[in-house]
């Protein structure tokens, strides 16, 4: 070490002073829902030890649902890391199933074409959400609250004008021999359940049309779509030049354009990835159920940031984590499923909703605090 640099730490220079392991565990965004998510699972075992919860059947439950928050929370955590928010998420998921539904019953295109035209639509909207935010300088919590409205107005006054109805079904029966169909509403690994299922190490129904079946007979896309998201995303933030672009547009988006960064394209490829995971979330949900209905997505967008927020991910952008962004996804799915396992009132889920979201903000001022050394 130089003198001027032995000189430097002697009068605690923030760049070159060595931090603990303990700081540096402390400042680790995932930190808090690492902590959120054993606590959730050491209460659930506590109070809903012999519930099924955690059998295999109880298992795919409560991580279908937790798949789901996954899905959204992967865009709405890089979006939130290049220092944007989209409220726009929820409307998303029911806008883009109507248009599957929509082209695949009522106008009778392939359910292939009715999925690759949803995207491209999502895309779309997610591209001018970015340009809008970039060109105007208009905060995007207003730019995407506006896409909101629109976008949940079209979806009931579209199906209602060429349907007569804002719940559309038979999208099942076209998708019955669709080529995309099982990338979005089907199963693997469905062989592997089958055997384990022979040799006694997973339920079978007892009675009935399905007897002899096992009760699991695969893992959903939905589960593997969430999987291969976070993979994906994580692996960009923290592994390739476009992931410090995401980090540099969000901590300091000027000092960012001011050594190369272009920090419009990036801010509008992450509004665009928004937009994909919520048509992804909505083609694995209308397949499912075989239907699309105007009200899907409610309120979706705040579930999807709170996970975020949950994994550590500042609001004020520039620092976060999508494995912790998973971390609270799964927080969601546990607890949401844990209270009915548990026989409490499903409507306290909201409670905690709010309890978790204030006690995440609070826990992440007090990161930025250690990180920034404000008082």
């Amino acid at each position: 070490m130089t003198v001027e640099a032995k000189g430097a730490v002697a009068l605690g220079d923030e760049r070159l002073r060595r931090l603990s392991r303990m700081r540096r565990a402390m400042i680790r965004p995932e930190l808090g829902a690492i902590c959120g998510t054993a606590a959730v699972f050491l209460f659930f075992l506590a109070v809903a030890p012999g519930s099924g919860m955690f059998s295999l059947e109880g298992v795919m439950n409560w991580g279908t649902v937790a798949a789901q928050f996954a899905i959204i929370a992967v865009g709405a955590c890089l979006l939130m890391i290049a220092g944007e928010f989209d409220l726009s998420v929820g409307s998303m998921i029911g806008f883009a199933g109507i248009v599957i539904a929509l082209l695949s019953t009522t106008f009778g295109c392939p359910v292939w074409l009715s999925i690759l035209a949803a995207f491209a639509a999502a895309l779309a909207v997610g591209a001018l959400n970015g340009f809008l935010v970039i060109r105007t300088g208009l905060p995007s919590f207003i730019v995407t609250l506006a896409s909101l409205f629109v976008l949940r107005g079209l979806t009931i006054y579209i199906p209602i004008r060429t349907n007569g109805s804002t719940i559309i079904g038979g999208v099942r029966t076209a998708a019955a021999d669709d080529w995309l169909a099982p990338l979005f509403g089907g199963k693997v690994l469905g062989g592997l359940f089958v055997r384990l299922a022979d040799i006694g190490l997973v339920d079978t129904f007892k009675a009935g049309a399905k007897a002899g079946r096992p009760v699991v007979d695969g893992i959903p896309m939905l589960m593997v779509w969430a999987v291969v998201l976070v993979v994906g995303a994580q692996l960009l933030l923290t592994r390739t030049g476009f992931g410090n672009w995401i980090f540099a547009a969000g901590g300091d988006a000027n000092a960012a354009r001011n050594v190369g960064v272009p920090v419009g394209r990036v801010k509008i490829l992450m509004f665009m990835l928004s937009a994909f995971c919520a048509t992804v979330f909505a083609a694995c949900q209308v397949l499912e159920f075989g239907s699309a209905a105007a009200d899907r997505g409610l309120l979706k967008e705040f579930e999807a940031i709170i996970s975020v927020v949950i994994g550590g991910t500042l609001l004020t952008g520039g620092y976060g984590t999508v494995v912790g962004a998973a971390l609270g996804a799964l927080i969601f799915g546990v607890v949401q499923q844990g209270l009915f396992f548990a026989g409490v009132e499903s409507s306290l889920f909201r409670v905690f909703l709010g309890i978790i979201l204030l006690v995440a903000v609070v826990l992440n001022t007090y990161i930025r605090r250690l990180i920034t050394g404000e008082r």
